[in-house]
C-alpha cells in the first residue's frame, strides 16, 4: 500500500469511526438521557435545557450554537483542523433529527421511557456509560463533536498554560448550572435536583471517557530471557517493526552471562509479542509488567511546559 492510499484509509477509518460514535452518542442521549429530561453539559447539554424549558428543538439549538462557534474559531483554529469537527457538528444534527423522528414520544413531546417510571438513575447510568464510549471513539480517531470543545481549543492556544479540560469543566459547571434560572423547571428544589442529576452526568461520563481512551493506551513492558535472543529480537523489530533493548544479564545461581530483551508496548501488542515468543523459544522465562506511563516517540507526548527562561539558561551553559 503507497504512502497516499494509505493516508486516504487513514482518513476514512477516522471519519467511519467518528460517524459510529456520533451514532451511539445519538442512541444514548435520545433514548436514556432526554425522556428523563436529564441534564448534560457541552452545547448539547445546553441545547437540551432549553428545549426541556422552551420546546425549542434541540437540533436547531445545536447548529445554531455551533454554527456561531465555528465561525469564530475558523480564523483561530484553521480550516482544516475544523473539518472533522464541521463533519462530527452536522452529522450529530441530522442523526439528533433522525432519533427523535422516529423514537414513539410521550405525551410531553419527548421520547418513550425504555427503562419505566421512576427509572431515572438507573436511565442515567446506562446513558452516560454509552456517551462516555461515544465520546471516547470521536476523540480517538482525531475527531471532536465540537462545541465546548472549540472554546477549549481556541483558549489554549492563546493561553498553553490554560489546560482543555480545566476549560471544558467550567464551561460544563456554568452550562449544567443555568438549570436553577428556568422557573419552567419547578421550584428551586427540583432544579436544584435537577443540577446535581447534571453534576452526576458530568463525573460519571467523564470518568467512562477517561476509562475507555487511558485502556486504549496502556502500556506494558516485557523482560524476556531467553537463548534465542537474537531470533526473537530479530522477530519482535521485523514483524511488529517494535523496537527492542538488549540488556547485559549476569545468572547468580548459574554464574553464566546472558542477554536480556526489554521491551515496552502497548497493551493491545502483547498477545502477538507472546504468540512470537512460544513459537521461537517455549522455554523463554518473560515477565509482564504493567506501566503507569511511556513517552517518546511511537507513545504519548511529554505534555508539561517548560520555562523560556529555563532553556535560555540551558543553552548558556552549554
Amino acid at each position: 500500500m503507497t504512502i497516499h492510499r494509505k493516508m486516504i484509509w487513514n482518513e476514512v477509518k477516522d471519519y467511519s469511526f467518528i460517524a459510529l460514535g456520533l451514532a451511539i452518542y445519538t442512541i444514548a442521549f435520545t433514548v436514556f438521557l432526554m425522556p428523563y429530561q436529564i441534564v448534560a453539559g457541552g452545547v448539547t447539554g445546553l441545547s437540551a435545557i432549553i428545549y426541556y424549558a422552551t420546546g425549542f428543538h434541540l437540533e436547531n439549538t445545536y447548529i445554531i450554537i455551533n454554527g456561531i462557534l465555528l465561525i469564530m474559531a475558523l480564523k483561530i483554529l484553521g480550516f482544516k483542523f475544523m473539518m472533522k469537527t464541521i463533519f462530527a457538528i452536522f452529522t450529530l444534527y441530522f442523526m439528533l433529527m433522525f432519533a427523535q423522528d422516529i423514537l414513539p414520544k410521550q405525551d410531553n413531546g419527548l421520547p418513550f421511557k425504555l427503562m419505566g417510571e421512576g427509572q431515572d438513575f438507573m436511565s442515567m447510568i446506562i446513558g452516560c456509560v454509552l456517551t462516555g464510549i461515544a465520546l471516547a471513539t470521536v476523540f480517538s480517531n482525531n475527531g471532536s463533536t465540537g462545541g465546548t470543545d472549540i472554546i477549549a481549543a481556541s483558549v489554549n492556544k492563546y493561553h498553553p498554560n490554560v489546560t482543555l479540560g480545566n476549560v471544558l469543566l467550567a464551561a460544563d459547571f456554568c452550562i449544567i448550572g443555568s438549570c436553577m434560572f428556568f422557573p419552567q423547571f419547578g421550584t428551586y428544589l427540583e432544579r436544584a435536583h435537577k443540577v446535581m442529576f447534571g453534576f452526576c452526568v458530568m463525573a460519571m461520563e467523564n470518568y467512562t471517557l477517561d476509562y475507555v481512551m487511558n485502556a486504549r493506551r496502556q502500556s506494558v513492558q516485557f523482560l524476556i530471557f531467553t537463548k534465542k535472543w537474537q531470533e526473537i529480537a530479530n522477530a519482535i523489530g521485523t514483524e511488529m517493526n517494535h523496537g527492542v533493548t538488549i540488556l547485559d544479564g549476569h545468572g547468580w545461581y548459574t554464574g553464566q552471562e546472558m542477554k536480556v530483551l526489554c521491551i515496552l508496548a502497548k497493551k493491545n501488542e502483547s498477545l502477538n509479542i507472546f504468540r512470537l515468543i512460544k513459537m521461537i523459544d517455549p522455554q523463554a522465562f518473560v515477565s509482564q509488567s504493567a506501566v503507569i506511563g511511556v513517552y517518546g516517540e511511537g507513545f504519548d507526548e511529554m505534555r508539561v511546559k517548560i520555562k523560556q527562561h529555563k532553556l535560555d539558561e540551558d543553552r548558556i551553559r552549554n
